[in-house]
């Protein structure tokens, strides 16, 4: 029996390659999120950006949680199974009024890991909705992998401003609209994408990559996850501690040697060494 997730819900996800929404955190809750963030924003002096969007559970303890609550593990594990690994998280945000945008893409692309079986959940910090550039997902087409293009548009959110390289019908696109807390969940091959945010506020996401534990990385050095839920009898990553504090020097230098690591591998080809601002 699902944990969470109905089997209409497991179904629609097999079948359309996402489920939304999804009910995570109450309003207190993320309103608590928002200021943590905005909190670790203003002290670092700029919006959070570059490498130090992804990961960013690796040195702030509070994220560290996020990805680890019951509510968000029971229905990953609904669909992916009991042993679970967080592989990675990004930030997802969108300025008031701002250019930026997710062209249409399939994650697994530049991915590296040896199977599809990957789920992102992505957590709403505030409203997600057609004004602000909600994301946009494409159904069925998690079935194969499509071919993409590198543009490295600079307002484009993605690492390599990647985007498919054949004609996406939008008008078969289906909004994610989420309310702050909600989630969706959407499959690696899944095909989704989304537009600028003219709204005069900021449309922030928060975006989680699990594996099941038999899952590996397929090109470059060893990689990292975290453990979050069951046993790890694959010891395919390496595994990463909880940060003692947030922004804890230990926890800073870890991170910043593990999103290297990442950044060989989702930068291949490149001569990148960052992640874009």
């Amino acid at each position: 029996m699902p944990k969470l997730l109905s089997d209409d819900a497991v179904a629609a996800y097999q079948r359309d390659g996402y489920y939304f929404p999804l009910d995570i955190l109450s309003e207190a809750e993320t309103r608590d999120l928002r200021q943590r963030l905005e909190a670790h924003e203003a002290a670092m002096g700029s919006p959070i950006q570059g490498d130090r969007r992804h990961k960013a559970h690796l040195y702030l303890t509070w994220l560290n949680d996020l990805i680890r609550h019951p509510r968000i593990l029971d229905a990953v594990e609904d669909v992916l199974g009991p042993n679970l690994l967080c592989w990675s998280t990004s930030f997802f945000i969108k300025e008031a009024s701002d250019a930026g945008f997710v062209s249409w893409h399939q994650d697994a692309t530049y991915w590296g890991l040896s199977s599809p079986d990957v789920m992102t959940v992505w957590v709403a910090f505030t409203p997600a909705n057609l004004l602000n550039g909600c994301m946009k997902f494409m159904p069925h087409s998690h079935r194969e992998q499509l071919e993409h293009r590198d543009t490295f548009d600079k307002n484009n959110l993605l690492s390599r401003g990647q985007e498919i390289a054949v004609n996406v019908d939008e008008a078969k696109g289906v909004a994610a609209i989420l309310k702050p807390g909600q989630a969706s969940l959407h499959h690696v091959l899944l095909a989704h994408g989304s537009a600028p945010n003219k709204s005069n506020d900021r449309r922030i996401g928060f975006a989680i990559r699990y594996v099941p534990t038999y899952v590996s990385q397929a090109v470059g050095a060893k990689d990292s996850a975290t453990l979050v839920r069951g046993v790890d009898t694959y010891h395919h990553f390496e595994h990463e501690e909880r940060p003692s504090a947030d922004c804890a020097p230990e926890a800073l230098a870890a991170h910043a040697a593990i999103v290297g690591r990442q950044v060989q591998v989702l930068y291949r080809g490149t001569g990148q060494e960052h992640f874009r601002p």
